[in-house]
């Protein structure tokens, strides 16, 4: 073997040896993966359920886990207004821009997330609405800000106020030791689009493992077929919408006509 190919068998094998052994790994599946949404759409509840693999490497004195499910939505910017009472009427003050946060965001655990791990773990794994990272354009800067900011506080209140944003620390059921499940509730104004579904394993304070799966909400009916059409022929939706309204005025002043 030459030198070089000697050198680079020993980085990969420092690199392998640098690896943190997986000792469990998590199997997950939802309920469904593509949600349809129809006029008369109200909302559902969709289940996660999964089961801990455990290998040889597992801790034989491991015998409690953590989970922590995080349902993110469809991403966009959003805009928190302040409003103000002046000379007897409310006016827009001031405002902040969220920069891609998502349009859905729940967050469900089997117990506390203080119970679960210290505060530094919380922050660096997002456990909980107030570790979770929701950017600002703070002026000429981009960032987030601590979790009292008035304007994230009142972001996560009015998104919370809508069943948009949650957070349940008692909706992750165990049902063995290694088996769980848990519901992820839709409001009836959920964001049509992709969500992303992360799940992570902690034990002992410390984080073990995560995967992740992700299933769909679409619309379907006449809504869509204007929406499509609004997207993909701007003009020709434009111009049936023209004649359709000319032709509800017409038929209006038939009916309402004086003789």
């Amino acid at each position: 073997m030459t030198p070089l190919r000697l050198i680079g068998a020993l980085l990969l094998l420092g690199v392998a040896g640098m690896a943190p052994a997986q000792a469990e790994r998590l199997i997950v599946s939802v309920s469904n993966h593509r949600v349809t949404v129809t006029p008369n759409y109200a909302g559902e509840e969709l289940v996660l359920f999964g089961s801990v693999e455990k290998d040889a490497q597992t801790p034989p004195t491991r015998t409690a886990y953590d989970l922590v499910v995080t349902v993110r939505g469809p991403r966009a910017d959003m805009v928190t207004r302040r409003k103000e009472r002046k000379f007897g009427i409310w006016i827009n003050t001031d405002s902040r821009q969220f920069l891609k946060v998502p349009g859905y965001l729940a967050l469900f655990a089997n117990r506390p997330f203080d119970a679960m791990a210290a505060a530094e773990v919380q922050r660096r794994q997002q456990l909980g609405l107030n570790n979770v990272l929701l950017t600002q354009r703070v002026g000429p800067d981009y960032a987030d800000v601590v979790p009292n900011d008035v304007f994230r506080s009142a972001f996560v209140r009015l998104q919370s106020q809508h069943g948009l944003y949650r957070e349940d620390t008692s909706a992750v059921t165990f049902l063995t030791p290694t088996l769980f499940r848990t519901g992820i509730p839709l409001p009836a104004a959920v964001p049509i689009g992709t969500y992303e579904v992360e799940i992570k394993l902690l034990a002992d304070g410390a984080f073990v493992t995560k995967t992740e799966t992700a299933f769909e909400i679409v619309k379907i009916g006449f809504e869509q077929f204007v929406a499509s059409s609004a997207r993909q022929n701007g003009f020709v939706y434009g111009l049936v919408t023209t004649a359709m309204a000319l032709m509800t005025g017409w038929m209006a002043s038939i009916v309402f006509r004086r003789d």
